[in-house]
C-alpha cells in the first residue's frame, strides 16, 4: 500500500446493498482487484431480488490510498444502482460492538 500500514489496519469490509442484477459481484470484486486488494471471505444472497454482500478484504498490498478505492466503489455504486460501503475493520468492529 501506499501509505505505511499496521495490521490493525490491513483489513477492511465491503458492503453491497441494492436490487439484484448480473454483474455486481464481479464489478466490486474487478474494482478490488485491479488494486492489488485480496477478497478474504465473502457473503452474498438475494432476499427477495434484493441483494446483499458482505467481503473481507486484505488491502495491505493495494497500489493506491484507502480514500481512493472508497471514491471508485463510490462511482461504481452510482453506476450499479446500488450502496457500497469500505470501512476499515477496526472502524466496523467498532461501530457494531456489542
Amino acid at each position: 500500500m501506499v501509505d505505511n500500514v499496521d495490521t490493525s489496519q490491513a483489513r477492511a469490509i465491503v458492503t453491497v446493498l441494492g436490487s439484484d442484477q448480473p454483474g455486481i459481484v464481479a464489478a466490486v470484486s474487478g474494482t478490488l482487484a485491479g488494486h492489488d486488494i485480496n477478497i478474504l471471505d465473502i457473503s452474498q444472497t438475494i432476499l427477495k431480488e434484493i441483494f446483499t454482500m458482505t467481503m473481507l478484504v486484505d488491502v495491505s498490498a493495494s497500489d493506491v490510498e484507502f480514500k481512493q478505492v472508497q471514491e471508485q466503489l463510490d462511482q461504481l455504486a452510482e453506476t450499479l444502482g446500488v450502496q457500497i460501503t469500505m470501512q476499515r475493520e477496526e472502524v466496523f468492529n467498532f461501530m457494531y460492538r456489542l
